[in-house]
């Protein structure tokens, strides 16, 4: 979402460069597995890595369908929101469920759900939510064109918090290039 965009103006200006961009949702150790870098959640980057911020903080959103709420209607209170069928998202790397990160007036809750149905990717929790599985945790940019044609409805808005936002991260006595050094400040968030 943020890095393909600075490739995109990147790439031409420097036609002898090659970027392999593998995709992988477990917490990779670049080090080990000889990647020159990686993307992670600024909270997720290990504090001997050198990091650089690719992003704003990551808006989020939970959503049902009218549906749905007409069925089940909307919790006021994120207590509430064990009386629901929730989409859970599965991390790669722990093997855990998601925690959805809510906060009020400085009051910070993580709430763990139960729901019909377990996924590893976003675009899956997506379809069940639109098809009217449950509610779902998603980044608010993935979901808004469904929220703004009524698909979608947002519960709970006051208690969504922005998750941090996404970094490159390296270690940096393997990041020295200049080709590398050029990369960072294309991708830089600004």
């Amino acid at each position: 979402m943020y890095l393909m965009p600075a490739l995109n103006r990147f790439l031409p200006d420097y036609p002898d460069i090659t970027v392999e961009v593998v995709i992988d949702y477990g917490l990779v150790d670049v080090v080990a597995d000889r990647f020159d870098a990686g993307v992670r959640l600024g909270e997720a980057v290990a504090k001997d890595m050198i990091a650089v911020r690719i992003g704003p903080e990551i808006k989020m959103a939970i959503v049902a369908t009218p549906d749905y709420l007409k069925a089940n209607p909307a919790p006021e209170h994120p207590r509430e929101l064990v009386e629901h069928r929730c989409i859970n998202l599965r991390l790669p790397t722990s093997g855990k469920l998601n925690e959805w990160r809510l906060a009020k007036r400085g009051r910070a809750v993580h709430v763990r759900v139960d729901g019909p149905l377990i996924c590893n990717t976003i675009d899956l929790i997506l379809d069940a939510v639109l098809s009217g599985m449950g509610l779902a945790y998603l980044p608010l940019d993935v979901v808004e064109k469904d929220i703004r044609a009524g698909r979608l409805v947002p519960v709970l808005e006051e208690w969504t918090t922005p998750l941090p936002a996404y970094h490159l991260y390296y270690p940096n006595r393997r990041f020295a290039s200049p080709a590398s050094k050029l990369l960072v400040e294309a991708v830089r968030y600004r």
